[in-house]
């Protein structure tokens, strides 16, 4: 198999070894100066053809986005304000409060949506996919749509939620603004340039047919923008960092709390930190070594010079296998083995493989002379922040924030791993250490304004938003019922927060609360067995009203929680699974059935 059928590289092998040895002939101004070359021409081959214009006055414009962390949001906003600022107009609107019968009615849509897991829609936008994708969606005859996807290349379904938004619009007879652009975890660019390249059409087609229009996009009122935010984090310093597990437990849960004195950063519960942490030095290390580069190599990223070894630390993910870097080593160690997982019917190997060997494991495994530094760095994505649940309200915390953190711990190919974010909060951050953070917003994870009832149901570290919620309504002396579903492995030493719980019990803060410690007994017992168990009192407050909370894992709490839910709504209710299924439905599009799952 040739170099140019790998996928990602339209070079052929020969190309790339002269590119190679082109490289390694020219100085550091020759290589800026070929740099500014190609991007030019790169960028006059993507400009956008013309489109045919099709209507003879201005055309609606509707912007839809789905998010499950906010970047598909924060995008929407960017390219909202493009528009207006081109003196065009349009409406923003989030997929879970977008009325999808106006959907038929649209003109021009804009659409940005993130992929939640394998492939999955966002979970605040599962009504607007299952309407889109069912048979009640409108024909689209007339209605003109572009797509920006994200997601993450390290999962199979790279992308697949803006994917099937591009196909199915296609098959209900929408006609594509712009081909759909696809882009991984480091999007800020490609996204940018997508943003940039269809506002400058639209306007184009505006002037052609002379209809200028007047904005009246504003966007909604709110505090201003905060000075540290994912771009330029805080530098915050630990205050605390203990273990709230006892003695033999099988865990290592933290608490851990930052101090955001001077910062200006404000938050909900709800909300989550984002930490810019580096890379564990020593995994640093042993990947230099397995590469046999030095760390003070030069190097030159965006204009900027640095050293390997500093853009290891702080720059790159050096730790997950991508497809990009998978695409590299092909080409640079022609072996057979891996050439074979880029064929078309090695999809689920290919995947498999990347999941089960770190960058370092395929260094070590398929080793290469001489690698180039440069070169290696361009195969690696930027390295991105890492998100916790706030377990802390500022109401009751000023200028504080608080997490729960249970590091990730693993062993692969017999040597031991851990998480990026989680390893260095557990082993490597004492008291005063500082780390860069700022807050993301989450929209979808919020108390109701009033003093409805809300149950609370997670496991392990998914408790962390709970003791948020309880000390926020403390402090606000809000006195609504509240209900907590608590799991975890063993009560005698994973009981997280335990004398907290307690005393809000008491004290008539916590209304009830429910245990399942799965290790404690030999027939495991999981939170939503607990909820079985209570299935009649909990009807009854979904009927008074009560807002439902998930917080944990994906792969097992989230699921099971929602079919104990559908389960226990059928059998009080006396009625079937449809109608039990439309009534979960229906507390999703009411805000009322909220998860933050991960």
């Amino acid at each position: 198999m040739s170099a140019s059928e790998l996928s990602g590289n339209p070079l052929t092998l020969e190309q790339w070894r002269q590119v190679e040895g082109l490289t390694r002939s020219l100085e550091p101004m020759q290589v800026r100066w070929l740099s500014g070359y190609f991007a030019g021409l790169d960028a006059g081959l993507r400009m956008p053809q013309p489109q045919p214009a099709s209507f003879a006055a201005a055309r609606t414009l509707t912007i839809l986005y789905g998010t499950e962390t906010g970047n598909a949001a924060e995008l929407a906003q960017m390219l909202a304000a493009a528009v207006t600022d081109k003196g065009l107009t349009c409406t923003l609107h989030d997929m879970a409060d977008y009325k999808v019968r106006q959907l038929g009615q649209e003109q021009d849509l804009l659409i940005i949506v993130s992929t939640y897991g394998e492939g999955d829609p966002p979970q605040p936008a599962t009504g607007f996919f299952e309407f889109a994708e069912g048979r009640k969606a409108p024909t689209l005859e007339g209605v003109r749509f572009a797509v920006l996807a994200l997601g993450d290349s390290t999962y199979e379904y790279y992308c697949q939620a803006g994917k099937r938004l591009d196909q199915r619009f296609e098959e209900l007879g929408g006609e594509r603004l712009a081909a759909r652009v696809d882009c991984d975890v480091d999007y800020e660019e490609p996204a940018k340039a997508w943003i940039a390249a269809t506002v400058d059409m639209l306007v184009a087609e505006v002037a052609a047919n002379r209809a200028p229009s007047v904005p009246r996009f504003a966007a909604a009122a709110g505090a201003p923008a905060a000075a540290y935010d994912k771009r330029t984090p805080f530098p915050a310093a630990i205050i605390e960092n203990i273990a709230i597990v006892g003695r033999g437990s099988t865990k290592e849960t933290r608490h851990i709390e930052f101090s955001l004195a001077g910062s200006g950063l404000t938050y909900e519960p709800g909300d989550a930190l984002g930490i810019a942490t580096p890379n564990d030095p020593a995994v640093v290390a042993e990947l230099l070594e397995a590469l046999g580069l030095a760390p003070e190599a030069d190097l030159e990223i965006k204009g900027n010079h640095c050293t390997l070894g500093e853009a290891l630390t702080h720059r790159f993910e050096i730790t997950a296998a991508t497809p990009r870097f998978l695409d590299y080593w092909t080409l640079v160690s022609d072996v057979a083995l891996i050439k074979q997982l880029h064929e078309e019917d090695r999809v689920g190997e290919r995947s498999v493989f990347l999941r089960t060997h770190h960058i370092i494991d395929i260094v070590r495994r398929f080793p290469v002379r001489d690698i180039m530094p440069q070169g290696f760095v361009s195969a690696l994505r930027p390295l991105q922040p890492r998100l916790y649940s706030l377990a802390s309200s500022l109401s009751a915390a000023p200028e504080e924030a608080h997490l729960t953190v249970a590091p990730l711990r693993y062993t692969l190919h017999g040597a031991s791993r851990s998480g990026v974010a989680s390893g260095l909060l557990a082993d490597r951050a004492d008291v005063d250490t500082v780390l860069p953070v700022y807050i993301q917003s989450n929209q979808h994870f919020r108390l109701p304004l009033t003093d409805a009832p809300i149950l609370m149901i997670g496991a392990g570290t998914g408790v962390a938003p709970y003791r948020a919620f309880l000390q926020d309504r403390e402090a606000k002396a809000i006195s609504g019922k509240s209900w907590l579903f608590f799991g975890e492995r063993n009560f005698r030493t994973d009981f997280l927060y335990q004398s907290e719980w307690q005393d809000w019990l008491k004290d008539g803060r916590l209304s009830r609360m429910d245990v399942a410690f799965s290790r404690d007994r030999v027939d495991k017992v999981y939170v939503q067995h607990r909820m079985k168990a209570q299935s009649r009192d909990l009807f009854a407050w979904l009927e008074e009203g009560a807002h439902v909370y998930v917080c944990g894992d994906a792969a097992n709490l989230a699921p099971d929680v929602h079919e104990a839910l559908i389960n226990i709504v059928a059998h009080e209710a006396h009625t079937g699974r449809e109608a039990a299924e439309d009534y979960i439905r229906f507390l999703q599009a009411d805000h009322r059935y909220q998860r933050d799952v991960y």
